[in-house]
């Protein structure tokens, strides 16, 4: 596999690289009670596509408020003889593992919630996260950082934290690895949003309503564990735009200590959208709005 910094092309794989494909993969999704997909997998290993791939035709995620059913939200459900609990909400989500990807064995196919899964978009299967959610991933190996759509379910095998859509394991760089030391910080969209049928081990099953009434509007480029290359990037952002370019720093619910990269103040919408535009097209990360 060779790959540069807006193509990657894919010719041959070896063997080694089709068997931890396969094993960083998210189980097929019959293994969930919930898929209606059993026995129509007609690749038996997962593997990348065979096609080119243009960096700038992976549509970049926009985080926006949810309404999320019950589908892919069932709690407890058991996969391969475990049982696993779905959160009751996304909040305040923050882990660091490792991530794997997969690909075209399950191109096409729904996912947990009924998506259809496009590996050539951002999206991402985890075990326990309410879906539809959002979710800041960041490689922390090249400091590359994405949002993420979770849809689906998984993965079950090792000790991953995190399945993403090939497209997404692209754009972090480590699709030619198979897997990636991440870091997951999660996004609730500003907005109102309503939670239908995500049950918790504790939840009484009662919708959830969350409003944000913030004023000042941000655009966050990234959120780093090291300060250094949170301090690159906020000197490499000045560089394009004359908007304040900070650093926010704060201490996670796990008592981590997390670096977040934020222009702003921002009022005009069409200034967040230029803003966001020639960062992405910098290649410094995928801005998303925040308020304060």
């Amino acid at each position: 596999m060779i790959m540069n910094n807006t193509v990657l092309r894919i010719s041959i794989i070896s063997p080694i690289l089709v068997a931890m494909m396969a094993c960083s993969s998210a189980p097929a999704p019959e293994q969930t009670p919930e898929s209606p997909n059993a026995g129509r997998y007609s690749i038996s290993q997962d593997r990348a596509p065979t096609r080119i791939i243009d960096l700038s035709s992976i549509p970049e995620v926009i985080p926006e408020p949810l309404n999320r059913t019950g589908a892919g939200n069932r709690s407890p459900y058991t996969v391969l003889g475990k049982s696993y609990e779905v959160m009751p909400t996304e909040e305040g989500y923050n882990e660091r593992g490792v991530a794997s990807w997969y690909g075209e064995k399950f191109h096409g196919h729904k996912t947990s919630n009924g998506e259809v899964f496009d590996m050539f978009l951002a999206s991402a299967a985890h075990k326990s996260l309410p879906i539809p959610s959002f979710l800041r991933v960041t490689n922390l190996d090249n400091n590359r950082s994405i949002v993420v759509r979770v849809n689906d379910r998984g993965p079950f095998h090792g000790d991953r934290v995190i399945d993403l859509s090939y497209a997404a394991a692209v754009k972090l760089g480590y699709a030619d690895r198979g897997t990636a030391r991440v870091q997951l910080e999660s996004i609730v969209a500003t907005g109102v949003s309503r939670d239908r049928g995500v049950r918790g081990a504790n939840s009484a099953g009662n919708a959830t309503l969350r409003v944000s009434s913030a004023d000042s509007k941000y655009l966050q480029v990234g959120a780093f564990s090291d300060l250094s290359a949170a301090q690159e990037i906020t000197s490499r952002v000045e560089e394009i735009t004359s908007l304040p370019v900070f650093i926010r720093t704060v201490n996670t619910s796990k008592n981590r200590i997390l670096h977040r990269v934020r222009v702003g103040p921002i009022s005009d919408p069409g200034q967040i959208q230029r803003v966001s535009e020639s960062v992405v097209a910098a290649n410094l990360g995928s801005p998303y709005t925040v308020t304060e």
